[in-house]
């Protein structure tokens, strides 16, 4: 583990490359960030979060299997990986902090539970579903017709990607014409990855040049690569876009588009193995938190407000099935 002399020393570094801003006095100093000058109040990145909480409903715990409710606990699976504001470790390099621990912890609070969770890689979240080990998976999956073969899913935030830019770029991102020959960051295996591989064949049957796509292991990676020219901009999740443009000031939004491609919105979604019999009860639990307002005020927390949605869905339509 990391010694607090290191992590001052890390935050050091990434403040001085414009990834974040660290700002106030004394400790408070690296416990918010906001861009240079701002003076309202911003994100709270230490570990001391104070979570928002909500009270069980008996009756909607009632709808878990009996062996998770004698258990006690939600098994739940989140991403390793770094990718603030969904799920990333605060200042003091151990605690799990974001968006998709904040909702988890609700859902879990509703159903009477004490949340367990797992930080994994990415393609490890599926195979923990697909063992059993997880009973969910709350780390910004897509659902997808694919994965419904798979895996049950009820959705609680829209599913939006964003490119991201170095500020006064001058480019804005409308279609696949817009990133030909264009090197462009993705992160592997995800949905954004697919959709500009797509555009990439697009652009080439159209006679243009394709994307240099390339790929990096954190999200850390691809602003300092934006930052040193070493690539032209960054597709990924709106909201990690969204925050590290409201936190370091340096970059931009140039385009945003449904995580599901053209013509249909994108969901994000409490994902768990098929036919494990959870997903009503996870869905029955969003919309309560919807009801209640505590899952306004997560959103708003993490500046996440666009991106709610009016009820939890089973299943619904999904990012289309890749064509041979």
């Amino acid at each position: 583990m990391k010694t607090r002399r290191t992590v001052l020393a890390a935050l050091a570094s990434l403040t001085a490359l414009g990834v974040l801003t660290a700002c106030g006095s004394g400790d408070a100093a690296i416990n918010e960030i906001k861009p240079e000058g701002q003076k309202d109040t911003g994100i709270n990145v230490g570990p001391n979060q104070n979570r928002i909480h909500t009270d069980k409903v008996d009756a909607i715990a009632g709808k878990l299997p009996e062996s998770v409710r004698k258990r006690g606990t939600l098994i739940l699976g989140v991403s390793a990986k770094s990718n603030p504001p969904l799920a990333f470790r605060a200042t003091d390099d151990k605690t799990l902090i974001g968006v998709e621990l904040d909702l988890a912890t609700l859902v879990a609070d509703t159903l009477g539970l004490k949340p367990e969770f797992n930080p994994v890689s990415w393609e490890n979240l599926f195979v923990g579903l697909d063992s059993g080990k997880y009973d969910a998976v709350f780390s910004n999956v897509t659902v997808t017709e694919e994965r419904k073969d798979k895996y049950d899913f009820a959705t609680y935030r829209l599913d939006d990607l964003a490119f991201e830019a170095k500020k006064g770029s001058g480019w804005t991102v409308k279609g696949p014409e817009d990133v030909s020959g264009k090197r462009i960051a993705v992160g592997t295996g995800t949905n954004q990855e697919k959709i500009l591989v797509d555009w990439s064949r697009q652009n080439e049957k159209a006679g243009r040049k394709g994307v240099d796509i390339k790929y990096y292991d954190n999200t850390t990676d691809y602003y300092l690569a934006l930052q040193s020219g070493r690539i032209d901009g960054y597709l990924g999740p709106n909201p990690t876009v969204a925050y590290h443009v409201a936190s370091a000031g340096q970059t931009e939004t140039v385009g945003k588009f449904s995580g599901a491609g053209a013509g249909l919105q994108g969901k994000i979604a409490a994902t768990t193995k098929k036919d494990s019999g959870l997903v009503a009860a996870y869905a029955a639990a969003i919309d309560h938190l919807i009801e209640n307002g505590t899952y306004a005020k997560v959103l708003k927390r993490w500046g996440l407000d666009s991106e709610a949605v009016e009820k939890s869905e089973i299943n619904p339509p999904g990012l289309p099935r890749t064509e041979n």
